[in-house]
């Protein structure tokens, strides 16, 4: 079952709480035969228009004694707070990107009508002003840790039954730990749905296994490997060896972005001597055909340009490096590739820090995990409801 599914049951399980009757709450959950009202107690959770005073009926089987509660889809067992104020407190922070003081600060100032909302409403009478609300940022902290650990639990199946394109993206995001520790937070996307796969914490991007772990619990949310056909990436060496050894079959296209970032020392090397003019001929006569190659159309224009390249002595060794990398900078125009981008998929981390990360100040590797898990549900739940 993945996750649209999941969401469906779950709002599907409140709505059939909110529609049964007093007679259908008399039904013994466990034995099923009538049972008769036995008193009841009193809650006073907070909602978002304040707090309330509810009274919640028991009830008693005569049959085989068992006693149970009647259940409000509005409350959340064991919380002083509603079901709405813990929706809104975790989507103040995954979509609005507010900080925890901040968005404890709006849910104290909407529940009792204290702090901001005085400033909002400047000529509301004092008479509304109601109980004075304590909620703290610990507790919408705490609650958005109990969403990343449900997060991380829930990644097998999550993406079961989702079409892919076949078209992928890596990239890993560095961030720095208690400690002085760094560790790099990687992760899978579809280049064409933009549905993140898998996220994964590791040391760093040098060695297979971390990349082999990635892919990995990809295949745990519901990725079958046998449909990659294209993945996009920087020059990670441990993706390389991991693809060599596990996915040869897959095309490896390098993202241009951090090709033309690595060749800056080796165009610098070509481009030397006194003469200021002659050196901007050269640089301009050097780029031009290597934007002819890294960014040609057909093959035929690539190998045409890389010729031209090939036939300067100056440029000779420039052109072997080139030749080497050609099929993994062109492989986006097979027609196989329809949709595999040519740069690696940095913009999902603009995303990541606006939402969740705000500095990657997350302390310790589980929580960045977790922080990563619910970054991807919160993404790809967005852009699937979306679609």
């Amino acid at each position: 079952m993945n996750m649209i599914e999941r969401g469906r049951q779950f709002v599907e399980s409140l709505r059939k709480l909110a529609k049964k009757s007093e007679w259908d709450w008399r039904v013994c959950p466990n034995c099923g035969n009538r049972g008769s009202m036995n008193g009841g107690y009193t809650r006073k959770p907070w909602f978002l228009s304040g707090r309330e005073e509810m009274r919640i009926q028991r009830y008693l089987c005569k049959a085989c004694k068992k006693s149970w509660s009647r259940i409000d889809p509005r409350l959340v067992p064991g919380s002083w707070y509603a079901r709405e104020v813990h929706r809104l407190g975790v989507d103040l922070y995954t979509h609005f990107g507010t900080s925890y003081r901040r968005g404890a600060c709006l849910l104290r100032s909407l529940m009792g009508r204290q702090e901001r909302w005085r400033l909002w409403h400047l000529l509301a009478p004092k008479g509304v002003f109601r109980q004075i609300c304590y909620f703290h940022a610990s507790t919408l902290h705490r609650w958005r840790m109990r969403a990343g650990k449900k997060a991380r639990r829930g990644i097998r199946g999550q993406l079961e039954g989702i079409e892919n394109s076949g078209q992928f993206g890596t990239d890993g995001l560095w961030a720095r730990l208690r400690g002085d520790t760094t560790r790099v937070l990687l992760t899978l996307v579809d280049t064409v749905t933009r549905v993140v796969w898998a996220t994964d914490v590791a040391d760093d991007e040098k060695h297979a296994s971390a990349w082999e772990k990635l892919f990995q619990r990809a295949h745990l949310a519901g990725l079958s490997l046998g449909d990659l056909e294209g993945i996009v990436s920087d020059g990670a060496q441990g993706l390389y060896s991991f693809l060599r050894a596990k996915l040869s079959r897959v095309h490896h296209q390098r993202c241009v972005w951090h090709y033309w970032r690595n060749l800056a020392g080796d165009v610098a090397k070509v481009i030397t001597g006194d003469d200021e003019d002659a050196k901007d001929e050269m640089a301009s006569h050097v780029n031009g055909l290597l934007h002819q190659i890294i960014d040609a159309t057909s093959y035929e224009s690539a190998e045409k340009a890389l010729q031209r390249l090939r036939d300067d002595p100056a440029t000779e060794l420039l052109a072997k490096k080139l030749n080497g990398q050609l099929d993994r900078l062109l492989y986006h125009l097979h027609p196989v590739h329809e949709g595999l981008m040519r740069i690696s998929p940095e913009w999902l981390w603009r995303d990541f820090r606006l939402h969740l990360s705000r500095g990657r100040n997350h302390g310790c590797e589980a929580r960045l995990a977790e922080a990563g898990a619910l970054w991807s549900v919160y993404h790809n739940f967005t852009g699937l409801l979306a679609k």
